[in-house]
Formats: C-alpha cells, structure tokens, sequence
C-alpha cells in the first residue's frame, strides 16, 4: 500500500517558565504498511506504539523541544528501537525535559528523511522555539508544521526561547511559498493549507507590533 498520513491525538500537560497547561497533541504517522515515522511523539507512548502495530519504526522526528512534543519520545525509541531526531538548537529546551537522555541524531535544514518511498524535506522554522523544524511532503501534499503555523496563525512567542519577528519571517519565507493548496497539519488542532493562511499574514505583523 502507498504512503498515507495517519493522525492520533493525545492529551497531557505543557509546561514552561514555571506554568503548567492541559493540552491536546496532534501526533503524525508517515507511512505504508511496512515502515513508518512519528512526527511528536507526545504523552502517550503506548498508544503511539499501538498505532505503529508491526511496522518498523525508521524515526521519532521532533518538530521542536516543548515537553508535550516529546514527552514519550524515549519510551517510544526504547520500545522500538527508533533513534530521535531533533535539531540541535532545541537541545536547551530538550534538557528541561529529558537531562540524562540526549537524541539519537541532529536534524538540518534542507535534510531529506525518506520514509515508505516519500521524502521529508526539513525546513528550519525557528521562532517558536529556536530548533523549531517543519517537514515537506510534496508528493502527499503536506507540511508537518508542529507548533510554528496553525490554523488561523503563527505558533505562540511569549516564552522563553521564542521570538515574534523571527516566526513570523520563518512562516513568510519558509512556508508561504509552498504550493498554496498544501495541507497543514499542525502540533494542535485542526489542519488548514498554505493558501488559506497565507493572506492573513499582514494581519498577523500587524497584530504582533
């Protein structure tokens, strides 16, 4: 069976600079019958690997280092052998959560991961956190966006590690111009496309100044 995008959502908590948060996770699966990859491997180790079934795991890929975008990441790679890949400007982020356990591998920009016969381009998109990465499908007409472009607007900036200006030349430069009837699926929430975002971004500076 060709390639497919499959989705799960999981439930737990966010917390950083000494607040903490229930959230609801989109977690990603990209693959066939055979091999696959997790995009945020968040809370809920076992029911990610419950999904998987019997495939063979080819990577846990981090969009970026919050704690509820990794949180069952190591259950996950010990479960199945998987290595974790994160870009290493997150590393910071990544000890708060995990201090005694670093990944596997270092995400960069341009990198091509190849899961089931579909190639994932790595975007670096920082801004909502500085390692924050996207991933490109072109041929299932998708980008993996985590939490740097949702439905309706640019990732959350008021934090440590994040900067305004900066997502939003990330959203401008690097996915803006993707073909606009790519999908969007994001870290939270519902899915939308490059084109239907993409006319609100004078609205977004404009509301960030």
């Amino acid at each position: 069976m060709a390639a497919r995008i499959e989705h799960l959502v999981t439930s737990g908590t966010f917390s950083l600079d000494g607040g903490t948060w229930d959230v609801d996770n989109n977690v990603w699966i990209v693959g066939d019958d055979t091999e696959a990859v997790v995009i945020d491997a968040a809370h809920d180790a076992g029911a990610i690997a419950d999904a998987l079934g019997d495939r063979r795991l080819a990577a846990v890929v981090c969009t970026h280092a919050h704690n509820d975008h990794i949180d069952a990441a190591p259950e996950l790679a010990a479960r199945t052998g998987a290595p974790i890949l994160l870009h290493p400007a997150d590393l910071p982020l990544w000890k708060q959560t995990h201090p005694d356990r670093a990944p596997e591998g270092n995400l960069t920009d341009g990198e091509v991961l190849t899961v089931a016969g579909v190639d994932l381009t790595v975007l670096h998109t920082p801004g909502h956190a500085p390692g924050a990465v996207c991933l490109y499908a072109p041929a299932l007409g998708a980008v993996f966006t985590g939490d740097t472009l949702f439905n309706g607007g640019p990732g959350a900036t008021g934090r440590s590690f994040s900067d305004f200006p900066t997502i939003i030349d990330s959203i401008r430069d690097r996915l803006l111009t993707l073909p606009p009837d790519t999908t969007v699926h994001t870290g939270h929430g519902d899915s939308t496309t490059i084109g239907a975002e993409a006319p609100q971004l004078a609205e977004w500076i404009a509301r960030g100044h």
